[in-house]
């Protein structure tokens, strides 16, 4: 990843849409046909117009447009054809045999040549008439632009094994082999989740949601892979287990006698509690961005942080997360005896409590006493997130650093600073 200091945002906008005819090749400026039912109070309508004004499609003998119909596998490959950019290396022909002689053949290989989709992934045939579910759209704009990009190909191998900020990922009904993809079109902005925090792998999309879709992926096609803030997060977690670098000023961990680390270094070492109350194991580090409970300028800050986080928002710290396992070694973990237990290790922890945390399936360390509610229990490991502050400042001096303190019993962990 290149320069991740200096990473911004890219502002999406245009639109194109596709209809069922086959394209003519004509992409010159076209009179705007007003369809009956896309109304001017339409969300998409800016975005069907300019698709008609460009030739991608006709729309249908009746004079609608049929926003809300399903987008089928031949049309969304159809018009992945028409957006992409540049000459394939080689053209793909028969790739489907199920596809001989219907309206969308040619350019279903043509979106085979530039790498959206394989044969491998339809070995009973592409089924052209199928409706196309969100998670086979994450794949195919994904894999388009890794195929003409060596940077987003790199950044599908650095996502799998990522934290994807979806609710599928701790509530289940995310394949981890999706992991890669829709790490993409989220850290992108291509494709975004569902107001309850799902992502929705196998819902469908209208004809209207693909229109704005596949806008977007007409101006990512264009970008660097680097340039994606959120993507970038999203690649430094997956790498190292931590989004430090990239959320933040600060530049890198070291240990304690200033050697440069990586998060990656303390996952998955067991260090010992105070007072024999058990064992702690970190797995992640993530830190929000967030100025208010509204105010949130990561995508990672909104998995913990909404208008009812617990906590109150010190502009003069980032509001950071750890992931942990505790293993508690009796029944003593009380709420004092745990932040005491954690002292040596973290300067500030914390319980906390969100609407997001249900919302995406997290387990937090509950503002209740611990052992009355039952979270913990003797020798029966816990994994949870707790809530720590990592103080602005200290990025942007000479003390850029989070330190590694080391344990000459059990190995790496660290102190905040």
């Amino acid at each position: 990843m290149k320069d991740l200091k200096k990473v911004t945002q890219l502002i999406l906008s245009g639109a194109l849409v596709i209809g069922i005819f086959p394209f003519t090749g004509n992409t010159s400026q076209a009179a705007v046909t007003s369809f009956k039912d896309v109304p001017t109070s339409h969300w998409a309508k800016a975005s069907i117009d300019a698709a008609v004004a460009k030739g991608y499609f006709k729309g249908y003998s009746d004079g609608t447009f049929k926003p809300g119909a399903t987008v089928t596998r031949a049309e969304f490959a159809a018009l992945l054809a028409r957006v992409a950019k540049g000459t394939p290396d080689t053209e793909q022909t028969n790739v489907f045999k199920d596809l001989t002689g219907h309206w969308s053949e040619a350019e279903v290989n043509r979106a085979v040549s530039f790498g959206f989709l394989k044969s491998s992934d339809y070995p009973n045939g592409f089924k052209p008439g199928t409706a196309l579910t969100r998670e086979e759209m994450a794949k195919w704009l994904s894999s388009g632009l890794a195929a003409q990009d060596e940077d987003y190909k790199q950044a599908l191998k650095d996502t799998e094994n990522t934290l994807v900020p979806v609710a599928e990922f701790y509530k289940g009904g995310l394949k981890k082999i999706s992991y890669p993809y829709v790490s993409v079109v989220l850290g992108t902005g291509l494709m975004s989740g569902y107001p309850d925090g799902t992502f929705g792998p196998g819902k469908t999309t209208t004809r209207a949601e693909a229109a704005v879709i596949l806008s977007r992926y007409d101006q990512v096609q264009e970008s660097k892979a680097d340039s994606y803030r959120d993507l970038n997060e999203m690649r430094e977690v997956g790498l190292t287990g931590s989004n430090l670098t990239t959320a933040t000023p600060y530049e890198y961990f070291t240990r304690e006698d200033g050697t440069a680390e990586s998060f990656d270094r303390v996952i998955g070492k067991k260090v010992n509690l105070r007072n024999n109350l058990g064992t702690i194991t970190a797995h992640r580090m993530i830190v929000a961005d967030a100025q208010t409970k509204t105010t949130i300028r990561n995508l990672y800050g909104k998995l913990f942080i909404d208008k009812n986080y617990s906590n109150p928002i010190d502009e003069q710290y980032y509001e950071a997360f750890m992931e942990v396992t505790v293993t508690p070694s009796g029944n003593n973990l009380r709420n004092l005896a745990f932040v005491q237990a954690v002292g040596g290790i973290f300067r500030t922890i914390s319980n906390f409590s969100s609407g997001t945390t249900e919302k995406y399936g997290i387990s937090n360390l509950p503002v209740e006493e611990y052992v009355d509610s039952g979270f913990f229990k003797e020798g029966v490991p816990r994994t949870f997130w707790m809530n720590f502050l990592l103080i602005r400042s200290a990025g942007t001096s000479s003390q850029s650093r989070v330190t590694f303190v080391v344990d000459k019993d059990t190995g790496t962990f660290f102190r905040i600073p």
